[in-house]
C-alpha cells in the first residue's frame, strides 16, 4: 500500500462524501435546469456579497487567474513538480487525473444543466470552484497519506481544506459576478464526487500492476 493516493483509513468516509456530493449536485442541478434566474438563496447572499473595493477587488481577480486557462496549469504544474521531486510518481498522475476529471465533469454538466447567468454564459456548476476544491482535496489527500494520519486529523484536514478552498474561489466568483452562489455550491460539490473515485481508480490501477 507504499505510495496510495487514498489513505486506507480515509477510504470509507471518503466514499460516503462523495455519494452526499453527488446526491446535492444531482438535485441542485435538476432544480437549476434551463434557468436563466437568481435564487432566494443566491439573492440573500448577494445582498452581503455585493462586489468588493480595491484591495479587495485585486485579490479576487487573483484567485480567478488561479482558475483560468493560464493559472490553472501553473499551480497544477507545480504539485506535479512537487511531486516528482519526492519521487512519488503515483501521486504525480493524482494530481492531473484528479482536478482534470472534475473540471472535465464539470463542463460537461454546465451544457447539460444549461443555467446561464449575463445572457447565454453557462454557470452551473462553477468550474473554477470545482478545479480549487479538486485541487485542495487532492493536496489534502497527499498530504495526509505522506504523513499518515489518523481518521480524524485526515478528515480535519480534508474538509477544511475543501471548504475554504471553495469559499475563497467562489467568494472571488461571487464578487467578480461570474456565478451565482449556488453555483459554487455545485463546484465544491463536484470536486468531493469526482476526486475520491479518481484516488480510487489510480490506486487500483497503481497497484493491480504490481
Amino acid at each position: 500500500m507504499r505510495g496510495v493516493v487514498s489513505p486506507v483509513v480515509l477510504r470509507s468516509w471518503l466514499a460516503g462524501i462523495a455519494g452526499f456530493g453527488a446526491v446535492v449536485l444531482f438535485g441542485l442541478g435538476v432544480l437549476f435546469a434551463g434557468d436563466s434566474r437568481a435564487s432566494v438563496v443566491d439573492l440573500r447572499v448577494w445582498a452581503v456579497v455585493n462586489g468588493a473595493a480595491p484591495p479587495w477587488s485585486y485579490v479576487a481577480q487573483v484567485m480567478d487567474f488561479l482558475g483560468e486557462p493560464v493559472g490553472a496549469p501553473l499551480l497544477v504544474g507545480a504539485a506535479v513538480l512537487g511531486c516528482l521531486l519526492l519521487r512519488r510518481p503515483r501521486a504525480a498522475v493524482f494530481v492531473v487525473l484528479g482536478v482534470g476529471t472534475a473540471v472535465g465533469v464539470a463542463k460537461v454538466l454546465k451544457s447539460l444543466v444549461g443555467r446561464t447567468i449575463h445572457g447565454d454564459n453557462l454557470s452551473f456548476p462553477s468550474g473554477h470552484t470545482a478545479f480549487f476544491t479538486a485541487f485542495a482535496l487532492v493536496v489534502a489527500l497527499l498530504v495526509a497519506g505522506g504523513l499518515r494520519v489518523g481518521r480524524t486529523v485526515g478528515v480535519s484536514l480534508v474538509m477544511v481544506s475543501t471548504l475554504f478552498a471553495a469559499a475563497f474561489m467562489g467568494w472571488a466568483q461571487v464578487v467578480l459576478g461570474a456565478h451565482y452562489p449556488t453555483d459554487v455550491v455545485g463546484g465544491w460539490c463536484t470536486a468531493v464526487a469526482v476526486v475520491p473515485a479518481v484516488a480510487w481508480g489510480v490506486d487500483r490501477v497503481a497497484d493491480g500492476r504490481r
